[in-house]
């Protein structure tokens, strides 16, 4: 049986038992709230327990390190619909402590896409068009430096609310303690 199967089974389930019924809200965040973090599967649910967040609460936009790598990105878009259509009003990015982006090599990415099938001619085009795929692919070196790179992004972004404050912390994905790096108001 293929792990898809699994989960369409399992819903079929939880559909048929109405198993969704606590977890029914509206698309409006109850704490107007707007998180930006990473998908590291080890903050999936420590994160909104560490900060008392139920289903409902926020908006939550995840990618790998709680980046804002572009400003005219899907990133800081998802944020700007969350302040001005989704009645959010403050914006938290939280990277953590041992996440992933710190030790990324694109070297070793590159080899493992090569591993798997991308040919040359592909990375070839892809550089040609104008996107350096080593700087692409390359993380950062401390995820508070990163965090607050981030929430200077957002902050100044020309479009941003600027009475909206834009905060800044670090998770421990061990036992979810919150550091402080950018207050925001």
């Amino acid at each position: 049986m293929t792990l898809l199967t699994n989960i369409l089974d399992y819903n079929q389930q939880f559909v048929q038992e109405q198993s969704y019924e606590e977890y029914r809200t509206t698309k409006f965040p109850d704490k107007r709230l707007v998180i930006l973090t990473c998908m590291d599967t080890r903050l999936v649910e420590l994160l909104p327990k560490s900060m008392n967040m139920k289903n409902g609460d926020v908006k939550v936009v995840k990618n790998a390190g709680a980046v804002v790598s572009h400003p005219f990105g899907s990133i800081m878009r998802s944020l700007l619909v969350a302040v001005y259509e989704l009645q959010a009003d403050e914006v938290l990015v939280i990277g953590h402590h041992d996440c992933g982006m710190s030790a990324i090599n694109s070297h070793q990415i590159l080899d493992k896409m090569k591993d798997r099938g991308i040919g040359e001619e592909t990375l070839n085009t892809v550089n040609y068009s104008g996107i350096d795929l080593h700087d692409w692919l390359k993380g950062f070196s401390s995820v508070q430096e990163s965090v607050a790179h981030s929430v200077e992004m957002i902050k100044n972004h020309p479009l941003m609310d600027k009475e909206i404050p834009v905060h800044g912390l670090v998770i421990s994905p061990e036992t979810g303690k919150l550091d402080l790096v950018v207050e925001g108001y």
